[in-house]
Formats: structure tokens, sequence, C-alpha cells
């Protein structure tokens, strides 16, 4: 007769993270981005582009990049940054004695926003909050195009005839 196998160990499951967490600033390399996305809607591939095209350009200037499976259509880019200013619009912040704060700011949301982000305003969303004089390149020069294209239209609707004037 054969000896029983022992029992396998099973670790606890661990901790979800709330949308909103309080993690100490101490265990959390900032900035830290977080792309929530429906798993009934299938966006893992979605979500995980835009994390790479993030980390492809910002690398370490980046603390983390985390996907976080929802349900519910749900599809927002979420960034958490340090900062001494006071928060804006969408922005809410966690902060744990004097010094400088951690900002919790909205940078995408679907239903918001109507759909989801070109990579190009993702980029320049993000290089906005944690490094605002950085040049992104090409990217910058196609979201000025872009605007400049935009701005042109609007003014040659404006533009009258000679006989309306």
């Amino acid at each position: 007769m054969t000896e029983p196998t022992p029992a396998i160990e099973q670790k606890p499951p661990t901790a979800t993270i709330p949308k909103t967490s309080n993690t100490a600033r101490e265990q959390v390399h900032l900035p830290r981005i977080a792309i929530a996305f429906c798993t009934q809607c299938r966006w893992m591939l979605r979500a995980a582009y835009f994390a790479q095209e993030l980390l492809s350009t910002f690398g370490t200037d980046l603390g983390e990049v985390a996907l976080v499976p929802m349900t519910g259509g749900v599809f927002t880019v979420t960034i958490w940054h340090a900062s001494s200013q006071m928060p804006t619009g969408a922005e809410t912040e966690v902060g744990l004695g004097p010094g400088p704060v951690t900002r919790e700011t909205l940078l995408w949301d679907r239903k918001r926003d109507g759909g989801f982000p070109d990579t190009k305003i993702l980029k320049s969303l993000v290089r906005n909050v944690i490094a605002p004089d950085r040049d992104l390149g090409h990217t910058d020069r196609a979201l000025k195009k872009k605007a400049d294209e935009e701005e042109a239209a609007k003014q040659s609707d404006k533009k009258e005839c000679e006989d309306c004037k």
C-alpha cells in the first residue's frame, strides 16, 4: 500500500485592490497608471496595448502600469502621482500628513469621453501630468497638425462671401 500524498499547501487568496485605494505612499511607486477594462467586452488586448505603448514611451518615468479587470463596460485610465499642488477637476487627494500628497487623476473614461483614446492623445495626457516639458516628438507634431487643421476648418466656416458682407 502506498503512502497518501501530503495535502497541497494553499496560499490564502490575495486581496484585490479596490478602485480607490488608500495604499501607503511608501508601497506605491509613483506615478502609477491603472487601466481598468471590461472583461465581458473583451477589452483586455486593447488595455494591454495601451499599457505597452505607455511603457515604451515613458519607460522608467513610470513606477507602474496596472491592468485592472472589471465588468460593466468599464474602460478607464487613471494615474496616481505625487504633487504639492491643489487638486483640480477630475483629481482627488490621498495624503498622510505634511509633504507631497498622492493625487488621483482620471485621464480617460470611455463613457465620459466617448469611446477609446487615440494612442497619441493618451500619451499626451500622461505626459501633461508626469513631465509637462517633455517633447513627445512625432506625437506632438501630429497632435499640433490635427489642431491646426481643425482651427483652419473653423476659420473657413466663418468666412463670408462678398455678397454677404
